[in-house]
């Protein structure tokens, strides 16, 4: 195997969404990958083992009726961050905004914690004046 730097272990991870590839992600997860998902709150469901972390990104990536789309990606030594939106449905309230905090070792992903933003109104909070 050659080694992968961040940016292109990345770079493939997103394009397996973006395209519904789901056996892109084959080689780019480490045997000891852990991955927090979005839901349910407050903590997300937690994936420990390349094979778990596996399972859930193929069947999130092979979903052709939604539609995952990087924002921004920034890249730091073996670190990213990725700022995406995930669309699942036509409407314009049928997406929500989050992020992936991404550790790359050894040209493979050992850990993702993601982050959204919630539909549900948790806690109202007033405008400073």
């Amino acid at each position: 195997m050659s080694h992968r730097t961040t940016a292109e272990v990345i770079d493939r991870f997103n394009r397996a969404f973006v395209h519904h590839e789901p056996d892109v992600l084959d080689d780019l997860i480490g045997d000891d990958c852990v991955m927090e998902a979005i839901q349910p709150a407050p903590d997300g469901a937690r994936y420990e083992g390349r094979e778990a972390c596996l399972a859930f990104w193929r069947a999130l990536a092979g979903d052709r009726t939604r539609q995952f789309q990087p924002e921004d990606v920034v890249v730091l030594g073996d670190r990213a961050t990725i700022r995406w939106r995930y669309r699942f449905g036509d409407g314009p309230a049928d997406s929500v905004r989050g992020v992936n905090l991404m550790h790359i070792r050894d040209g493979l992903i050992v850990e993702a914690l993601g982050y959204s933003k919630t539909g549900a109104e948790l806690i109202e909070v007033e405008p400073h004046a």
